[in-house]
């Protein structure tokens, strides 16, 4: 495993890890939803880069557009939450009592 692949990999690993155990505030969770977005849009820019074939070079920036949908819908519940329930806490948020 090149140093590159393994950079890439902790990254993404690092980012689920903060999204399974740090899951306090919805911001957070946003933001390490963020990290993975990054470190799989940098793997699969290198990977093209490496096959040097014309066929997959629009697949990361498909790939950046869906993160910034992913961004643009994650700050408008957050903006939703924060409004209906005064805070961001992830344990003020149920399911049930929606």
């Amino acid at each position: 495993m090149t140093p590159a692949h393994y950079t890439l990999s902790s990254t993404f690993v690092l980012g689920l890890a903060g999204l399974t155990f740090h899951r306090t505030h919805l911001l957070s969770a946003l933001l390490c939803l963020e990290g993975m977005m990054l470190s799989l849009f940098m793997a699969l820019s290198l990977w093209a880069m490496q096959l040097a074939t014309t066929s997959f070079s629009a697949s990361p920036m498909i790939l950046l557009a869906f993160s910034a949908c992913e961004a643009s819908a994650g700050l408008a519940l957050l903006v939703a939450t924060a409004r209906t329930h005064g805070t961001d806490h992830m344990h003020s948020l149920n399911l049930l009592q929606c």
